[in-house]
């Protein structure tokens, strides 16, 4: 059953409040990291049950009139074709949607910087459309010895080659389409030409991951490490926070690695550095908004298993994540969890071991678990969503929301005049057929009307869906798994 354990209009409030505390604090411009995603962060929703995916973003519009947007991409994720899982886009399309969103939400987005440069043919690309956009484009190069060699770093062969981003507010958010991007090194770097400049600007960083307040091993942070094994990020105590306060904080291997450029840095500016550790950069007031700790850590449990589970597709799709896996694995062994605790994975193989066909099975928010089977007229996966409207809607089970004079005419069009073989309907086309239903069905209409109530339950499928199907389940926020199968024996799937 779905339970809430985290505070969010607290978050805000506290949020808010720390990010003008340490503007106020340097006086002068700020650089302030935004780690995770501002518009959609559903990796924190779903690990913090009751943190809505905008909360980030509700809280920067708070500060708008003293802030702009600076997107970080790295070139090497733009050359490999990275893409943002849970929207499964490149990170070059991110950053035109993160653009796109921002303005329309009234934020300015000053510029793109390009990091990790090294000529390659297909950022030099990116960075010709972003310009023919109108849109303001800067290269920062990839720093031999980064971030170990500070003498170098910190020199005109360092930060100095980079190119100087012109920035018009006092508070100057550095944000990324997804990790690895660079963000910490571009605020490091405009620091350094700030300085140069005469100009007084401070660091801070606002990563929701790891909770630097919630143990070292606790379910949350062990979800962080099971959401970044791709990046082999690891999840360490803060030892220069240990050595000057005598307190036990968490932070990452990336940040205390690169703790002692910042000081550096911040020595050559102030003369000494306002941060004794890498905590003390941070800005996050998550774990303070924490109010149930065992609705949190079991969201979190289950956030690693169904870390597990994509994983394991994106193998027998081809990806050579073998180290990935192994380590999700790891961290399940930490948590004391196994593939077994996911409750709707276990219902759905069941079903399918059962009738010998692909099934379905979905959690609702009241702990009430659906399935649905494969049909001649429907897949499984839209049979369940069929299922889980009417149980939401109180409407009998027995009671056919599709008749087949509705469904029949919509198959005949697939296979006889678009050439699918698969007449079974999609789930996008069954919502479809259900919303022409609804204008003369009042049962249709309530059904339709439930859909909002799907967001935040758990599904999973025996079989790899079509990503038309993955999308729609994305679109309706429904926290799909699947077995790491196909339905048949084919080479070439959608």
């Amino acid at each position: 059953m779905f339970k809430q354990g985290f505070d969010n209009d607290k978050y805000i409030k506290m949020q808010s409040e720390q990010i003008r505390k340490r503007m106020a604090h340097f006086g002068g411009k700020l650089y302030m990291e935004f780690g995770g995603k501002l518009f959609d962060d559903n990796h924190a929703s779903r690990v913090l049950p009751g943190f809505e995916p905008d909360s980030k973003l509700r809280m920067l519009l708070e500060l708008k009139d003293e802030a702009e947007i600076v997107i970080a991409v790295s070139a090497g994720s733009i050359e490999s074709r990275k893409r943002r899982g849970d929207l499964n886009i490149t990170y070059d399309l991110e950053v035109l949607r993160l653009i796109d969103l921002f303005r329309k939400v009234g934020l300015y987005v000053g510029s793109v910087v390009i990091t990790q440069y090294n000529h390659q043919e297909s950022a030099d690309a990116f960075r010709s459309k972003l310009q023919g956009l109108g849109i303001n484009v800067f290269i920062h190069y990839r720093i031999e010895g980064y971030p170990s060699n500070v003498e170098k770093i910190v020199s005109e062969n360092g930060f100095g080659k980079n190119e100087y981003i012109e920035t018009s507010h006092r508070l100057v958010v550095v944000t990324a389409p997804g990790p690895g991007s660079g963000k910490m090194a571009t605020c490091l770097s405009q620091l350094y030409h700030e300085h140069e400049r005469g100009i007084d600007a401070g660091y801070a960083k606002f990563e929701t991951f790891p909770v630097w307040n919630l143990p070292l091993n606790h379910p949350v942070n062990l979800a962080y490490e099971a959401a970044t094994a791709d990046l082999n990020d690891v999840n360490m105590i803060d030892p220069f926070h240990f050595e000057a306060y005598g307190d036990v904080t968490v932070n990452y291997n990336r940040d205390i690695e690169v703790f002692p450029v910042l000081n550096t840095i911040f020595e050559r500016i102030y003369g000494s550095s306002p941060y004794k550790s890498p905590t003390d950069m941070g800005v996050n007031m998550a774990g303070n908004c924490v109010f149930d700790d065992d609705a949190v850590s079991y969201a979190a449990k289950q956030e690693i298993v169904r870390r597990y589970y994509i994983a394991l597709c994106e193998r027998r799709k081809g990806a050579d994540n073998a180290k990935e896996i192994e380590k999700i694995q790891f961290l399940m062994n930490k948590a004391g969890i196994t593939a077994e605790d996911r409750a709707v994975a276990r219902v759905a193989d069941s079903v399918a071991n059962e009738t010998q066909a692909p099934a379905a099975a979905i959690e609702l928010k009241d702990g009430k678990i659906l399935t649905g089977k494969t049909k001649n007229l429907l897949g499984a996966t839209s049979a369940l969503i069929l299922n889980a409207l009417k149980y939401l809607s109180d409407i009998d089970e027995e009671m056919l929301l599709l008749p087949s004079s509705l469904i029949e005419p919509v198959q005949a069009l697939k296979v006889n005049y678009l050439g699918s073989g698969n007449p079974r309907l999609h789930v996008d086309e069954v919502l479809i057929a259900l919303s022409v239903s609804a204008a003369t069905d009042e049962n249709a209409a309530k059904a339709l009307k439930a859909l909002p109530q799907l967001a935040g339950c758990e599904a999973h499928c025996s079989v790899i869906l079509s990503s038309r199907d993955h999308t729609i389940f994305r679109k309706l926020g429904v926290n799909l798994t699947t077995e790491p199968e196909y339905e048949n024996d084919n080479l070439y799937h959608i």
